[in-house]
């Protein structure tokens, strides 16, 4: 007898507290019900399920065995699902999100990539540094830089993210070169305004430091940071996903390179793994292999060892 069935009336039983409403439900016979049961508990080697004329009640074992019988038909329908997505070509909309520098310098590349390998799919990018609120807004997938995860999402690990205290050249001809943290204090600093404070927070040779600092100029968006520490605003923590340009050509100089800053994940954040549509899926798995590496793509391009 077929067990993943004697499995599904077992649970409708229980759910339902009644045979014959669960043949009626899955429309087969009040006998068939009961060798569906007799079948389950024989396979269980345990009584599931005390009967009596009025009614059905679960026993010990049936309450212990009832979650593991759910589990089996969430996995079985999952499987289901998975074996019919694959034999589809995958398509539709998705709609990422994502902050605008990762997604200048290095997502959309790899979108664009994703989709000359799948161009039945369709992408709906959105950018901004803000937390998104996935159900309300609609989104398929989140790219987040942060060490703050909402539990109640599903997240996968993709990088991680390194950054650099820097400026150009002309700030340096003017202020000098700072030669330890300290020094930081008699420097024009500017920051995100979502970001660290009044203080950056340094690690070297794994002890961490807080600099107090006098920021200078704050924006609440990477690009334009980078746009002032080009213009010589001042010393800017900035990541090094978006500096490989700029440090080759000279516009920018690294600045105590024996400093760390705080290192921050990058996640590929969803609603579910349940019934998660294959274009995502594959998307997801197209992330996780394009990003791949300690250190990240992009600081193995600039010589940069792995983070501690």
């Amino acid at each position: 007898m077929d067990r993943l069935t004697a499995v599904r009336v077992f649970v409708e039983v229980a759910d339902r507290g009644s045979l014959t409403q669960t043949a009626d439900h899955l429309d087969m016979s009040a006998a068939m019900v009961s060798r569906y049961l007799a079948a389950v508990e024989d396979w269980f080697e345990a009584r599931l399920l005390h009967r009596t004329t009025r009614k059905v009640s679960l026993t010990d074992a049936g309450l212990a065995a009832l979650p593991a019988c759910r589990q089996m038909l969430d996995l079985a329908e999952e499987a289901r699902f998975i074996a019919a997505e694959r034999n589809r070509e995958p398509a539709g909309v998705l709609r990422v999100t994502t902050a605008a520098s990762f997604a200048d310098a290095q997502l959309t590349p790899v979108l664009i990539d994703f989709q000359q390998q799948y161009p039945q799919v369709e992408i709906v990018l959105s950018v901004g540094d803000k937390p998104t609120d996935l159900v309300a807004e609609r989104v398929d997938l989140a790219v987040r830089i942060t060490n703050t995860l909402d539990p109640a999402m599903i997240a996968r690990p993709l990088a991680r993210c390194r950054s650099m205290l820097c400026a150009s050249p002309e700030y340096l001809q003017r202020h000098g070169l700072p030669r330890t943290a300290e020094e930081l204090r008699q420097h024009r600093c500017i920051a995100h305004a979502f970001g660290i404070g009044k203080q950056y927070r340094l690690s070297r040779n794994g002890e961490t430091i807080s600099v107090p600092v006098d920021w200078r100029f704050h924006t609440n968006e990477t690009a334009v940071l980078r746009r002032a520490a080009l213009s010589g605003a001042g010393i800017g923590m900035l990541p090094t996903y978006y500096l490989g340009d700029d440090l080759r050509a000279g516009r920018l100089v690294h600045l105590l390179p024996d400093y760390e800053p705080e290192v921050l994940g990058i996640h590929a954040i969803y609603l579910s793994r349940q019934h998660q549509p294959l274009a995502l899926r594959l998307l997801v798995d197209f992330l996780a292999e394009r990003f791949a590496g300690e250190p990240a793509p992009w600081d193995r391009a600039l010589g940069l060892a792995a983070a501690v």
